[in-house]
């Protein structure tokens, strides 16, 4: 873990945006987005901005709340920080699925990948750094 990037039980520093790489035998949910322009279309792993005093692990769960209809927990790191414009940071995290059918509330679509897939996604920019552990992820 970077300086920057805190424990997923403390709360996160302003400007951290997480992801959380929901796996399940074998493959990951990615999601794909509806807005803004430049990005609809293209797949992520669904996620969110911190919110002040708010841990990864607890933005991961009311994200994945509003975006999937789904309860997680659990927040490991996979990958670099990535950074993103206003001096943001963007993390990974993978999250365990407790409950609930993942559902597209704030997507156009969402897909189960295999580690042999992610080349073929057209992901966001900032996604594609996760693939090589993404990938590892998946194959444990």
């Amino acid at each position: 873990m970077s300086a920057s990037t805190p424990a997923p039980n403390t709360p996160a520093p302003p400007g951290h945006v997480v992801a959380g790489a929901v796996i399940r035998e074998g493959r990951v949910l990615l999601a794909q987005r509806t807005r803004p322009a430049d990005l609809a279309g293209l797949w992520e792993l669904p996620g969110g901005k911190v919110e002040t005093g708010e841990s990864a692990e607890a933005a991961l769960v009311r994200e994945l709340r509003e975006e999937l209809g789904v309860e997680v927990r659990g927040a490991e790191r996979i990958g670099p920080a990535v950074p993103l414009a206003g001096g943001l940071e963007l993390c990974a995290y993978r999250v365990e699925l407790v409950s609930g059918v993942p559902e597209p509330l704030d997507h156009a679509a969402l897909r189960w990948v295999t580690a042999d897939e992610l080349d073929e996604m057209d992901l966001v920019p900032a996604d594609r750094a996760w693939i090589p552990d993404l990938r590892r992820q998946l194959r444990r």
